[in-house]
């Protein structure tokens, strides 16, 4: 392998919708130079963690019905149980809500949770509430996916948080998904929820870092006892 194919295998992919904001963040660094060196300096780092923000790495999806993998980069900030939005029509019985906190330091590319066909996009105006906290999907601005998944129905909502003011979604209702699939994206640094059925045990514990597409939350067809987790 060439010094170049070297190079260019550590080079990771950048999302057609970062584009723009690099070449912004580019000409504004030079505009800096030409008026102060140092500024043009913490420009220049600016567009570097732009370019990093909108990196697009491919993942790894493990494929078996019933699994459900994350669909965000990020933390594992709430595993709870609590009904789901209203205006995603799933009625007000209390379902597993897993929450992934994304940092302006994770990847924002968010991918689907499951293989199924989107059978509801609702966007919810709302507030910029820090995304962390647990009002935050109920107050916040949201886009929200259902999805028809192995004979039953799971939700996914992007919520935009303090910095988050752009949520963007590349699919439409009826589109078929396959999991680990692109769905949408979230500038800069927000969350999001996953419901899942009643009863289902989460494979996943708060504070752990999940890789979008790739960290299975929770196995639909695994009735063995949850899991154990410990910090080290």
């Amino acid at each position: 392998m060439s010094v170049y194919d070297s190079i260019r295998a550590q080079m990771v992919p950048i999302t057609p919708e970062g584009y723009p904001f690099i070449g912004a963040f580019a000409f504004v660094s030079i505009v800096l130079f030409w008026l102060w060196g140092p500024l043009g300096w913490f420009g220049t780092l600016l567009t570097i963690w732009c370019a990093y923000f909108f990196r697009d790495p491919p993942r790894v999806t493990p494929v078996r019905d019933g699994l459900v993998v994350t669909p965000a980069d990020g933390r594992i900030s709430q595993i709870t149980t609590t009904p789901p939005p209203h205006e995603l029509g799933m009625g007000d019985q209390p379902l597993l809500r897993i929450s992934i906190f994304m940092s302006v330091f994770d990847c924002h590319v968010n991918r689907s949770p499951a293989a199924g066909v989107i059978e509801k996009i609702v966007y919810q105006p709302g507030k910029f509430l820090s995304a962390d906290l647990d009002k935050a999907s109920a107050d916040n601005e949201r886009n929200s996916l259902v999805i028809a998944a192995a004979g039953t129905r799971i939700a996914v909502v992007q919520i935009a948080g303090l910095v988050a003011r752009r949520i963007v979604c590349f699919v439409r209702e009826g589109q078929p998904l396959g999991a680990g699939e692109r769905f949408g994206m979230i500038r800069f640094g927000s969350r999001l929820d996953v419901y899942l059925p009643d009863g289902t045990l989460p494979l996943v514990a708060v504070g752990q870092t999940s890789l979008a597409g790739e960290t299975v939350l929770a196995d639909l067809r695994n009735s063995e006892a949850g899991r154990a987790f410990r910090s080290g």
